[in-house]
């Protein structure tokens, strides 16, 4: 449990009287917060219509009914009879604010307003139109986080075609593994990209693409680096020669037509094609960002992230709430540690995103905010849990008025289960609490919901950003199994975690990476938590392995560089980790490592380690950004 000296911030009545939030409750019967977060998970089509309504959802037909089948969260629909276009609530805007700023780490920056932003989304669209781009076409993108991106992913949209994408940080293979499945019919690349100073080549990957993935029609290169290589291949600027800006027609499509598709992350198997509907995940990131992010028109998001990342998608949806999008191309530390934050000051950032792994590494390096963040109202962190030392180092080296708010989703729901709430105090460790209409509850193994202990999370009725199923499974029967298959009517999201008595969260780690001690269940961020807070460690990696019938924790560490692991330290370690947490928390082994394994979204792959110290079969390599680093654990098998 989180400590409980007081909370680190709390807003004051001027934030709390101004908020989103706030309006959005005065236009209910409403009077606090608890009451208000009861109604939203009991009457749910009353809040969801609340929603729409309050945040002025466009389309061209409204709904007769908000929910049916709401007693089967698999078989529930919102808004079934509405017909509406995603795209069209993002382009609502066409004046001449800035609508996208574009930053990369080589000091590079322009940005777009909301006309010019309008025009060449037309002027694409007049391009997949020109090449029979339909309803239900799948548009692929390989692309890094460009405004072009976002320009194709609207245009595609705009007709409802199908937006599906990966970042040129995956490899070939792991982009083929997952658009061989869905089979597009256009594909966008750029033709490279930079990280970490370093130039990567990506049109010299297209041919075997094309060998593989026989579906694709049209394969447009985007001209980010402007390598000057002669290509077969359609230019993105001759497209915005050849089209005159128009008006778009935006095609009028059901609530639950598909929109995005996303991928889990293939750590298990070949990865799973996730299919989202544009009504759903349109109206779940309007309520998040203006209810629970407090994001207004003219407010500017950051979200540090990938195009293979559902917080790109996230991000995007930000230009419905008619705020400015701030998006990012590169390494967050090259040139410096801080950059991000010079950007943010530069342009006057309001909210913040990055992952906890980010601010961790500026923890851990002493780094202290030195830059005007006046403007910033939200630092948003998500990946993976936030530990009590980190929200107290962004209060005292970031901005100590702030709103720190810790959020958890995932790709599964292309949003939150639970996450920040600008009425409310924050309390360090803690996800402040569920997302209005999500009805989260903690299960034990038999399925029964506990007041107080560690448990699963679940989410015990409908909510309109449920995935529409995954792509050909047609009887439904491998989405059934992933999210309803231990719990009936009950989705199952994988993760462990604790409710607090501040009506706030604590998670522990996935539920497929929990310890189990002595038969007791441990979610590894405890032990994270404390291993970190050693200097010499910059982060660690905990697994079980089983050994003559019970499991023991076998602990990996990466220190600082010139630091080893002595005796002295080890037994620092263990020191710390039994007296914050129990005699049980204590690792068997602990080893240093060069590096740890991870997957394209920057989070730790204790599986990978572990199939390997149980000598069983790693499903896929592929997940991984930096495979080659398995081989160090084969050494510490204990047979």
């Amino acid at each position: 449990m989180a400590k409980k000296d007081g909370p680190l911030w709390a807003p004051s009545e001027s934030k709390i009287q101004n908020s989103l939030l706030q309006k959005f409750m005065d236009s209910t019967s409403h009077k606090n917060y608890k009451d208000l977060y009861e109604w939203s998970i009991t009457s749910l089509d009353s809040f969801w219509q609340k929603v729409w309504d309050f945040c002025n959802v466009k389309a061209s037909t409204k709904a007769t009914v908000v929910l049916k089948n709401a007693t089967d969260i698999q078989k529930a629909e919102f808004f079934s009879s509405a017909l509406l276009n995603y795209a069209e609530n993002l382009l609502k805007r066409r004046d001449d604010a800035i609508a996208i700023y574009f930053y990369n780490e080589n000091q590079q920056k322009f940005h777009l307003s909301y006309a010019e932003l309008y025009d060449q989304v037309s002027q694409v669209v007049g391009q997949f139109q020109k090449w029979g781009v339909e309803p239900g076409d799948i548009v692929a993108s390989y692309m890094p986080n460009l405004p072009e991106t976002v320009i194709a992913m609207l245009a595609a949209a705009s007709i409802g075609a199908i937006w599906t994408s990966c970042s040129p940080d995956f490899g070939t293979t792991s982009l083929i593994d997952r658009f061989s499945q869905v089979r597009p019919k256009i594909l966008l690349v750029a033709d490279g990209y930079t990280y970490q100073g370093k130039i990567f080549n990506c049109i010299e990957r297209v041919p075997e693409i094309l060998k593989t993935i026989p579906s694709i029609e049209h394969t447009i290169i985007v001209p980010y680096l402007d390598l000057k290589e002669t290509h077969p291949y359609t230019d993105w600027r001759k497209i915005l020669k050849s089209y005159e800006p128009a008006v778009i027609e935006f095609k009028q499509l059901p609530f639950n037509h598909p929109l995005f598709i996303l991928y889990s992350s293939g750590t298990t198997g070949i990865p799973k094609c996730i299919v989202h509907g544009a009504g759903g995940s349109l109206l779940q990131h309007l309520k998040e960002h203006q209810l629970h992010c407090d994001i207004k028109p003219d407010d500017k998001v950051f979200y540090y992230t990938t195009c293979g990342w559902m917080m790109w998608n996230w991000l995007i949806s930000a230009l419905a709430s008619d705020a400015s999008l701030v998006l990012y191309e590169g390494s967050p530390t090259h040139p410096t540690l801080g950059h991000l934050f010079q950007i943010a000051e530069e342009i006057g950032v309001t909210l913040f995103g990055t992952s906890a792994k980010y601010l961790s590494a500026l923890e851990k390096a002493e780094f202290k905010a030195s830059y005007d963040l006046d403007k910033l109202k939200t630092i948003t962190s998500t990946g993976s849990p936030l530990t009590n030392e980190t929200f107290e180092y962004v209060y005292k080296s970031i901005k100590k008025d702030v709103h720190l708010a810790s959020i958890s989703g995932g790709t599964d729901i292309i949003s939150c289960f639970m996450l920040g709430n600008p009425l409310l105090p924050v309390w360090p460790g803690q996800l402040q609490g569920a997302g209005l209409g999500m009805k989260v509850e903690v299960f034990d193994d038999n399925g029964s919901a506990l007041d107080s202990g560690q448990g699963e999370l679940v989410c015990t009725a409908p909510f309109p950003s449920r995935p529409l199923g995954f792509w050909n499974d047609e009887s439904d029967q491998k989405y059934t199994n992933a999210y309803f298959g231990r719990y009936p009517n009950v989705w199952h999201h994988g993760d462990f975690i604790e409710r607090t008595s501040e009506d706030g969260f604590i998670i522990y780690g996935r539920s497929d990476a929990t310890l189990n001690p002595g038969g007791v269940r441990i979610g590894t961020s405890e032990i994270y938590r404390q291993v970190e807070q050693v200097y010499e460690v910059l982060e660690s990696l905990a697994v079980g392995q089983k050994i003559n019938g019970d499991e023991h924790i076998i602990l990996f560490i990466r220190l600082r560089e010139n630091y080893h692991l002595t005796g002295e330290l080890s037994d620092r370690i263990k020191k710390q980790i039994r007296t914050n947490t129990t005699p049980r928390h204590v690792p068997s082994h602990i080893y240093q490592v060069q590096d740890l394994p991870r997957t394209k979204n920057g989070k730790l792959s204790e599986i990978a380690v572990r199939q390997i110290l149980n000598q069983q079969a790693i499903k896929n390599l592929d997940a991984l950004v930096n495979p080659e680093c398995l081989d160090q654990f084969k050494k510490f098998i204990i047979s």
